[in-house]
């Protein structure tokens, strides 16, 4: 249940996030009209009405979770004391830290060390600091030493690939998985940066890029019509020059949800246009990180759902009116991220959100920070906390790549491939190139181990999770609560890990667990959140 007295926190996180993403001409007021929620009403097979799949930047599991739940608790720092009986994880400290196989020891990186530089995370070097499993080889393929515009990290060199933080610095989190489930089990559908994790997430298949839609040097980034790196989307005038698009044939989660009437949103920070210069747009908004320093607020590779035709919106159109968010319309289902707080504020939470914050809060190293996305994480769930539909909401909360930071758990390899940029097992090889799926190759993987938490009534107490899970792992999910067709065509969501362990269907928890944004640490609970 929702308590009244939670009533000031959505209004105060709904104030704060309208006041910096609200764009021009589209009216809150009017979506405050409406009293009930579609959503509620369409059938699922368990109790979520409303997912919301918030895919933050650049975190291996060992980077945030290495040492859960034990931290460090030095002088100066936030504090994190784990409950009584809290499950271990498969993380550093057995052995690990001290007795690493790696040529640098694993090292703690304290809050003053919350903003490093990025590491290597193409996909030909992530597989061969993997070596065959040996895990042992990060510091000579990942590493990326920091210059003198990262003080705090730049004497570590390239130990900074072996950085961890911990409860200390990355407290809410920790928190989170406190109060709810966590899986430690949870992988990159395949090797490499940031788009192949946002295609995966929403279709679990990069294969089938449309040659035709390919400029410049974006030919670079894609290996038998896979890609494998980062691209920007040939559906968006917010690209740079070199871009690529998926085949028509090729299908998202997106298009089986509208075929089925079911309401959805990708809503990102900085969608809205700054300006529009001959019809096209222009995506120059900053927003500041919490040290002031102004970052670029949108990312057009981050927005998986402009590489397709079919759920593109190119110029960036806002809805025609509040009533159209999560519907069909001018806006295709893609949406500055200010809508989705104004939306769920008015009672119009769609079924289907994916979340991506602006760049500054999106936790992605040389642009963002542990403590920056914190301040995201928190007011964002917060937020959803207090709204009615909580009641019968899930939160998934995931990266979308490693960024080559060390991880000592070797994934499962259920997809192989030959290509000039596999590396995994030999030179040009993942495997023998004989298992991989429909024939597509360019998409080694499963790739890097990445955090994934559950946070809903739903959601399993201080539960760790050890289930086989990736990114497809988050349409699978869709489409067996909603009950839609697999998306198939080459998808992994065909043999997708199920998130339903994470979850209690049959209690409904009614503790609310509010956390402070600048710390991370709990504010108040409320309810007994028994399971």
């Amino acid at each position: 249940m929702i308590r009244k007295n939670l009533h000031w926190i959505a209004a105060m996180v709904l104030a704060t996030n309208l006041a910096f993403l609200m764009p021009a001409g589209v009216m809150a007021d009017e979506g405050k009209k409406k009293n009930s929620n579609a959503a509620d009403n369409t059938a699922t097979t368990t109790p979520i009405k409303h997912l919301v799949v918030i895919f933050q930047e650049n975190v291996s599991f060992d980077h945030y979770f290495g040492t859960y739940p034990v931290a460090a608790n030095l002088a100066g720092e936030t504090r994190f004391v784990a409950k009584g009986g809290t499950p271990s994880v498969n993380g550093l400290t057995r052995g690990l830290i001290e007795h690493n196989q790696n040529s640098n020891q694993p090292v703690r990186l304290d809050p003053s060390q919350n903003y490093t530089c990025d590491q290597n995370h193409d996909y030909l070097p992530e597989q061969q600091a993997f070596d065959s499993g040996l895990m042992d080889k990060f510091p000579e393929f990942t590493a990326t030493a920091c210059n003198s515009s990262f003080p705090a990290v730049q004497g570590l060199g390239t130990d900074i690939v072996m950085g961890y933080y911990d409860g200390n610095t990355v407290t809410g989190l920790w928190n989170y998985a406190q109060h709810f489930a966590l899986n430690d089990y949870f992988f990159g559908t395949n090797f490499g940066p940031s788009t192949p994790g946002a295609l995966n997430v929403i279709s679990g298949m990069t294969g089938g890029v449309d040659p035709t839609t390919s400029k410049n040097n974006a030919i670079s980034e894609v290996i038998a019509g896979s890609v494998i790196g980062d691209p920007d989307p040939a559906f968006d005038d917010c690209s740079s020059s070199d871009v690529v698009g998926m085949r028509n044939t090729n299908l998202n989660i997106g298009n089986l949800l509208s075929a089925n009437k079911i309401t959805w949103g990708w809503f990102q920070g900085g969608f809205t246009p700054s300006s529009v210069v001959a019809g096209q747009a222009v995506c120059a908004t900053t927003t500041n990180r919490i040290d002031g320093t102004p970052e670029k607020a949108y990312s057009a590779h981050h927005n998986p759902f402009n590489y397709y035709l079919s759920t593109s919106n190119p110029h960036h159109t806002p809805p025609a009116s509040a009533a159209e968010i999560g519907n069909d319309g001018p806006a295709n289902h893609q949406y500055d991220l200010s809508l989705f707080f104004s939306a769920a504020g008015a009672g119009s939470l769609p079924a289907v959100s994916y979340l991506k914050a602006n760049r500054a809060q999106d936790g992605h190293p040389s642009n963002s920070s542990p403590l920056d996305e914190q301040v995201f994480l928190v007011n964002t769930i917060n937020f959803l906390e207090s709204l009615p539909d909580w009641q019968n909401t899930a939160v998934i909360i995931t990266w979308d790549d490693s960024d080559g930071w060390y991880d000592h758990v070797m994934s499962p390899i259920l997809n192989q491939s030959n290509t000039s940029e596999d590396g995994l097992t030999g030179t040009s090889s993942c495997g023998n190139g004989a298992g991989s799926l429909e024939g597509i190759q360019g998409r080694c993987g499963y790739g890097p181990r990445i955090p994934m938490l559950v946070i809903s009534p739903y959601a399993k107490k201080n539960f760790v999770d050890s289930t086989l899970t990736d990114f497809s792992s988050v349409p699978r999910f869709i489409e067996e609560n909603w009950e839609l067709p697999q998306i198939g065509n080459g998808s992994f969501d065909q043999f997708a890990g199920t998130l339903f362990n994470m979850f209690n269907f049959k209690n409904q928890r009614t503790d609310i667990v509010i956390l402070n944004p600048s710390t991370g640490q709990v504010v108040q609970t409320h309810g007994d959140g028994n399971d």
